[in-house]
């Protein structure tokens, strides 16, 4: 564990990156200590009322009850939480006021959550991924094609940009992208995962293709995952920020479930057609009880000119746009190019005008492909 640094008479020197302790207390000091070395960051230790610049710099602050008093005097700022030591001394709450902290804790009981509030500043977290998930009405809808395209064309616009395999028997995303033999992760080797997953590290161990780092299945006999690995792995691209696309299969066993509890919009894939428009009610039912903003993208042209829109209304549902035929697009992904690569090809376009009303600007977004 590396020593944190400390001030027992702070100076105007910068401050470090990492959390800011202020306590007197020895006991409750080395235990955030601790905290913040299991978290990965360097803490810095304050035994007084710190400086004005270290206050306001760091990322995090951390103040011990027996020195809140003296920190009323310091500039209000986000991220300031008390560290209570008396749970039956109410007036830590007046105290908390004065201080404006965001949350009052004590210890050990709030230590897994202070854990990853110090994990994700140490982090650099910003806003979280907009997370999109993507499935089909029926059988060979085209959901993999479309949540596939959505990211190469999120990565293209210079969004960070995460695509996610959550279909096992979807014959795997990787191939789509023409990198199955791409080094790196794959879900069975994280099948193991629990707990609090870093989303720098996830994404440096993924396969990086097209400007975007994917998550797939291998070639071994592995079909499942727990519910916990996906969660964890989720929680962590969301971290991340940018764009995260999830392609879920159409039955939801207990991981594809887990994921879609952390879907903010889905987009639900429907051939224009009457048999198609009865399987996929049953899988808007489904996704509804897990998701409340469900959309249709309904493809077309259908064999009896139902219009686009009119099936979404039948499926109750919001209209997201209708996706035209791409002519190639088959022979194209023998080719090893992926779908969503030609900017003007009708799965980019649709792509773009999604994008373009529910993506933040990639400036504001702090965007990037990884």
């Amino acid at each position: 564990m590396s020593t944190p640094t400390t001030d027992s008479h702070p100076t105007d020197h910068p401050a470090p990156a990492g959390p800011l302790i202020v306590t007197a207390d020895d006991a409750l000091a080395d235990h955030l200590t601790r905290i913040c070395a299991a978290a990965g960051a360097e803490p810095h230790v304050v035994r007084t009322e710190p400086t004005r610049a270290r206050w306001e710099s760091a990322p995090l602050v951390l103040v011990g009850d027996d020195l809140a008093e003296r920190c009323n005097g310091l500039p209000r700022r986000s991220g300031v939480l008390l560290l209570g030591l008396d749970l039956d001394d109410g007036s830590v709450w007046v105290r908390a006021v004065r201080l404006g902290a965001e949350h009052v804790l004590f210890l050990p009981d709030a230590q897994a959550w202070l854990l990853d509030r110090i994990a994700d500043a140490a982090e650099g977290v910003g806003p979280p991924a907009l997370t999109v998930g993507v499935l089909g009405g029926r059988g060979g809808a085209g959901a993999s094609t479309l949540a596939c395209a959505l990211a190469v064309t999120a990565a293209r616009n210079g969004h960070r940009t995460m695509l996610v395999d959550a279909d096992p028997l979807g014959g795997g995303l990787d191939v789509l992208l023409g990198g199955e033999t791409a080094e790196g992760l794959r879900w069975p080797d994280l099948a193991g995962s629990r707990g609090r997953v870093s989303g720098a590290e996830l994404a440096k161990a993924l396969p990086e293709l097209q400007g975007l780092s994917a998550l797939s299945w291998d070639r071994s006999d592995c079909l499942t995952i727990p519910p916990e690995a996906m969660r964890s792995v989720l929680a962590a691209a969301r971290r991340r920020g940018g764009l995260v696309v999830v392609d879920l299969p159409r039955h939801l066993d207990p991981a594809a479930a887990q994921a879609l509890e952390q879907i903010d919009t889905g987009l639900l894939v429907v051939p224009a057609e009457l048999r198609a428009l009865a399987a996929a009610d049953r899988v808007a039912a489904a996704a509804r009880m897990r998701l409340a903003d469900l959309r249709a993208v309904i493809r077309v042209p259908g064999p009896v000119g139902l219009p686009a829109a009119e099936i979404a209304g039948n499926l109750r549902l919001a209209f997201a746009g209708e996706l035209p035929p791409e002519p190639g697009i088959g022979l194209d992904v023998e080719r090893g190019m992926p779908p969503g690569l030609r900017e003007r090809g009708p799965l980019a376009r649709f792509c773009s005008g999604f994008l373009h009303e529910v993506m933040p600007p990639v400036a504001a977004a702090g965007g990037g492909a990884l």
